[in-house]
């Protein structure tokens, strides 16, 4: 054994459970290739917080096996009723060994025993090493039987993956009411339902704390109850406890050997000669990061390790403004979101990494040949290179914000927020915390009873109150529409209305930061703050436009593409009948409904035009008859919406056409292009995961038509300034938002009538008649004084 001159820790982790607990805390990550991610963030994440708290010297990871345990030799329904593992998570059980590795962390397990034995074996073994404290990291409670008061501790996850708690043997006391080494003896009374470990049936928590509390282990209460079964009766016990422990005494032993973490396993454990940093590679842990798209952990991990950088850093990150030109930069990093669409806005790093150098010069030769032989030049050159640009004057620019009028509105949103809580707190009966999903739960379900079909729970098991889950009870209680109205209100303060006002600049004008390569679509993105998302849906949301206004003297003026998407599908799939509705003007959802409910076009209704909406749009993004069912609300039948889906691709045979050789292309490709070129790859259509592989084959399906409508935007964006700076009109008319389909100008109000007719012309004409085979790019044009209150300009 290596001697030491202080205390050294060690931490021991649970690996299985951890990474359980990360599985269903975190979504459904997936990396770019479609293997499954979520619980290697989620391991990762977990185990720099570890480090980061417990500042450890030594780490090693315990694991179960696949294989059945001594336990199940003894017992066959131990652990019976838990699900099998999904294919999804044991991949990455699988993969988890190569975290550990990266992290220079050793695994250590034995076959027919379980993680908790593993552990149990390492702290016996280290019993008498005086100068090691010892910390179990775990994701369940089953490990506290091996704390040893401040010797060993065990670190546990409460729900999620964020709210821990440490426990010595106070806090176990504190928790149960006795010491760490009677938790087997309680688990041989109560049983354990998560293992199907049997106990003692009819004992309950409160019954077993109660027995253990007097009289100590099972052989304790045993030894009782054998000599004088009176003194049971003098501590309150009633017959029909005794009863039940003398009918079950075999049961009880028997639980309590399942529940007893064995110290024998056939593992070794010497203390390692250096600490654990000292044998960290860190190129290991970001090679691994880089492998896995944890794009954000690397620098996470070189914060945590004391400022390190990854090794040679120096190198693969020079001094951006004293050896890389920023236009350069930015160019670069254009063209690597281009070769792989699912790094967004990507950084030097990125760059480095793709190319696998450390010398920027090179690695921009690497990206720029590769965009060659991808055949992207065309896309950078006429579409992303000039907008530029373009969106760097944009984020400069900024939007007039009337914070006079959004402090208005928030005394009265506070005003109507604090009506809505009372009336809540008279509905419940009681004042409670309304933020809180524990308490509401409470409240809806126990206190007034309410039932939805079928509740759903979160990751942690408690009863959902999401949106959704409400919405089904919105006809059951009063109390459901004013939750909905105080969650509306409430969010609509908290991220817009307060918020906003505090984030312009000295001349009240707010930036956000317009990312061209914020998306794997080709759609441009927002952030800090994300103007793109303000509300529009409800009255109280669409109140906040009125908030984005004008200079004195300007006017605001909005152009959005209509129905660009669908105009975009009949252009690809050439569909006759598509061609034809847009040909001859007319409505596309009211077309599409006279066709799937077979009537003529003046008998479709307001719900008829409202159903085809949903399937024209449904099927655009690749939606299946769940789905769509899902989607159409009302009585919608399994059956309906599969007659739907058939009628609908009966009639527009076309569009079923290419939907099937666009997927079949790009199965056969890895990827699918837009009308101009640009690629979005998708290894997800060969991962051996079904719901990756549909997952995919769906935004294959999409990828072409909302890339496409990007495209369209991004070149009307920069063929607009153009006009612009041709005819010396930047410092009069500034594009001031981009959402999506919609352009936002400030303009002098001077010139309102020309340069919108001009825009609109630009806009409309981004592609030929023959390339669109007759379907107009329609664009609606509005203007106003703000966002909120603008009057369409009549054609």
């Amino acid at each position: 054994m290596v001697k030491h001159t202080k205390h050294n820790t060690l931490v021991l982790l649970d690996a299985h459970a951890i990474i359980h607990r990360a599985y269903h805390a975190l979504p459904d990550f997936s990396s770019s290739a479609g293997e499954p991610t979520g619980a290697l963030y989620g391991l990762s994440t977990m185990l720099m917080k570890i480090i980061d708290e417990l500042s450890p010297d030594y780490i090693a990871a315990c694991y179960d096996l696949p294989k059945p345990t001594h336990r199940h030799e003894v017992f066959d329904g131990y652990k019976a009723g838990r699900a099998k593992t999904d294919d999804a998570l044991a991949v990455q059980l699988e993969k988890s060994r190569e975290v550990f590795a990266a992290f220079s962390v050793p695994c250590y397990d034995a076959e027919g025993f379980e993680a908790d034995d593993v552990l149990g074996t390492i702290v016996e073994q280290l019993a008498t090493e005086k100068n090691i404290r010892i910390i179990i990291a775990s994701g369940d409670m089953d490990t506290l039987q091996l704390v040893d008061d401040t010797k060993v501790r065990v670190y546990t996850l409460r729900k999620g993956i964020q709210d821990t708690v440490m426990y010595d043997e106070g806090a176990v006391v504190a928790r149960f009411g006795f010491g760490s080494d009677l938790l087997p003896d309680y688990k041989g009374l109560r049983g354990d339902p998560s293992d199907n470990i049997p106990g003692i049936r009819g004992i309950g928590e409160k019954t077993a704390t109660q027995l253990i509390t007097t009289f100590g282990t099972l052989e304790d209460i045993y030894a009782a109850l054998e000599g004088d079964e009176t003194v049971f009766a003098a501590q309150g016990i009633k017959p029909r406890i005794i009863t039940l422990l003398k009918e079950g005494k075999d049961e009880a032993f028997f639980s309590k050997m399942l529940a007893t973490i064995r110290r024998d396993a056939p593992v070794s454990y010497t203390v390692p000669e250096k600490p654990w940093r000292e044998t960290l590679d860190t190129e290991a842990v970001h090679a691994l990061f880089a492998e896995l798209e944890f794009r954000t952990l690397g620098d996470r991990l070189a914060k945590l390790l004391g400022g390190e950088a990854p090794p040679e850093a120096e190198e693969v990150v020079p001094e951006p403004a004293a050896a890389i030109d920023t236009h350069e930069l930015a160019r670069t990093a254009i063209a690597l979101w281009l070769i792989k669409s699912d790094i967004t806005n990507p950084t030097l790093d990125d760059i480095l990494q793709f190319a696998g150098t450390r010398a920027f010069d090179e690695a921009q030769h690497t990206v720029f040949e590769t965009l060659k032989e991808r055949e992207l030049m065309q896309v950078f050159g006429d579409i992303e290179a000039p907008l530029i640009a373009v969106v760097t004057r944009m984020n400069d620019t900024g939007v007039a914000l009337d914070t006079a009028y959004l402090k208005a509105l928030s005394k009265e949103y506070h005003k109507e927020l604090a009506k809505l809580e009372k009336g809540i707190y008279t509905h419940a009966g009681g004042e409670f915390n309304i933020n809180s999903p524990k308490q509401l739960a409470g409240v809806l379900f126990d206190t007034l009873g309410l039932k939805p079909k079928n509740q759903k729970k979160t990751a942690t098991g408690q009863r959902s109150t999401r949106e959704s889950e409400l919405e089904k009870l919105k006809d059951d209680h009063p109390i459901i529409a004013e939750i909905l109205s105080y969650r509306e209100l409430q969010k609509l303060l908290s991220t817009y209305i307060d918020s906003l006002p505090t984030l312009v600049d000295p001349k009240g004008r707010l930036h956000t930061e317009f990312l061209q390569a914020g998306t794997t679509t080709g759609r441009m993105a927002s952030q800090n703050p994300n103007l793109q998302n303000i509300p529009i849906k409800t009255a109280l949301g669409r109140r906040i436009r009125n908030a984005f206004t004008v200079e004195r003297g300007h006017v605001l003026a909005a152009l959005d593409y209509s129905q660009i998407e669908l105009r975009i599908a009949a252009i690809l799939s050439q569909d006759e009948k598509l061609l034809s509705v847009f040909r001859e003007g007319g409505d596309i959802h009211n077309a599409v409904a006279a066709e799937v409910f077979g009537v003529p076009g003046e008998y479709v209704d307001a719900e008829m035009r409202r159903r085809a909406k949903v399937i024209n749009f449904g099927i655009l993004y690749g939606m299946g008859v769940n789905a769509l069912r899902q989607n159409l609300g009302g009585e919608t039948t399994q059956q309906e919406a599969r007659d739907f889906y058939n009628t609908y691709f009966t009639q527009y045979a076309g569009l079923a056409r290419w939907i099937d050789h666009t997927k079949a292309d790009a199965a056969r490709l890895g990827y699918t292009k837009t009308l101009f070129g640009r690629r979005r790859h998708f290894e997800g259509l060969h991962s051996s995961l079904p719901h990756i592989r549909a997952a995919a084959e769906r935004m294959a399906i999409n990828a072409p038509i909302q890339g496409t409508q990007a495209d369209v935007v991004k070149i009307a964006m920069v063929r607009i300034h153009e006009h612009l700076e041709k005819h010396e009109l930047l410092n009069d008319v500034h594009m001031v938002l981009q959402v999506h389909d919609e352009l936002i100008f400030e303009i002098k109000a001077a010139l309102v009538p020309d340069v919108v007719r001009d825009i609109e012309r630009i806009m409309e004409g981004v592609l030929s008649p023959e390339e669109t085979h007759g379907v107009p790019l329609s664009v609606d044009a509005a203007v106003g004084p703000n966002w909120g209150e603008m009057e369409k300009v009549s054609e």
